[in-house]
């Protein structure tokens, strides 16, 4: 049931001849009416999204969610591990929402098949369970969020432009689970690896606070305005934490310290 999506219903109009007001956000008809104009997910690019998910009910849940929000683009949408795969191939999109257990396999061979066809692209999963096995596996394969259906933890659109524009989105209770399964992990010297210790130490106090918001799905501009600092000193210290931790991008950081107990 491969599809890609009609006209999109809800968008604002483009401004005619090509006018556009120099102001410091762009407007919207739909919530939240500010979005910087800096970030992914602007009217005239909305983020490009992928659907996998072999529950009809949840996909039209998902999809009117995505739909209704004028920054974000549903592309396509796909039922099965077959049809995702087609759908991958067929499709640009810059980020994937998939469920991990579909009715001819695993979501997991899904991310792993995005991450080597469209390594720029994004994948969240989606789903039902919540065991933290599946949560790290997925999160191994280079998944930048895991969201637990039938949990608050804002919406789908929320979701997709946090991991587009840099950072992460975790359902808010599995995020402070995983958190907590790590303190208990690195809380005594005894028992947290020697590694984990040493990269713990080699972040500032401050570092690690920048990289708790990063992993909370925060832009620069809001966790300077958060800490009381400049969104460059927030990039700077951003920087450091790349050098530290030998990584490359927010989501990798992210990664690094979940997967490491850093936090």
């Amino acid at each position: 049931m491969l599809n890609s999506s009609a006209e999109t219903p809800g968008r604002a109009p483009i401004p005619v001849d090509g006018f556009r007001p120099r102001a410091q956000f762009s407007m919207h008809d739909n919530p939240p009416s500010i979005w910087p104009e800096f970030l992914t997910g602007q009217l005239e690019k909305p983020v490009r999204v992928l659907l996998v998910d072999d529950d009809a009910h949840m996909r039209r849940v998902i999809a009117q969610e995505l739909m209704a929000d004028a920054r974000t683009l549903l592309v396509a949408q796909a039922a099965s591990v077959r049809e995702g795969r087609k759908a991958i191939k067929q499709h640009d999109f810059d980020v994937m929402l998939v469920d991990l257990h579909l009715s001819d396999g695993e979501g997991f061979a899904l991310i792993d098949l995005m991450k080597t066809a469209c390594p720029a692209s994004q994948a969240i999963v989606v789903s039902i369970m919540d065991c933290d096995e599946q949560v790290m596996h997925a999160f191994e394969l280079g998944a930048t969020g895991y969201l637990v259906k039938n949990s608050w933890f804002g919406n789908y659109s929320q979701a997709v432009l946090q991991v587009a524009n840099g950072g992460a989105s975790i359902t808010p209770n599995l995020a402070r689970r995983l958190l907590q399964r790590f303190e208990a992990r690195s809380g005594g010297a005894t028992h947290a690896p020697a590694c984990a210790r040493a990269e713990t130490e080699r972040l500032s106090q401050r570092e690690k606070e920048v990289l708790r918001m990063v992993a909370n799905g925060h832009t620069s501009a809001e966790i300077g305005a958060h800490l009381v600092i400049s969104s460059q000193t927030v990039d700077s210290h951003i920087k450091n934490i790349y050098r530290k931790l030998q990584v490359r991008t927010r989501a990798q950081a992210v990664r690094f310290a979940l997967l490491r107990g850093l936090f």
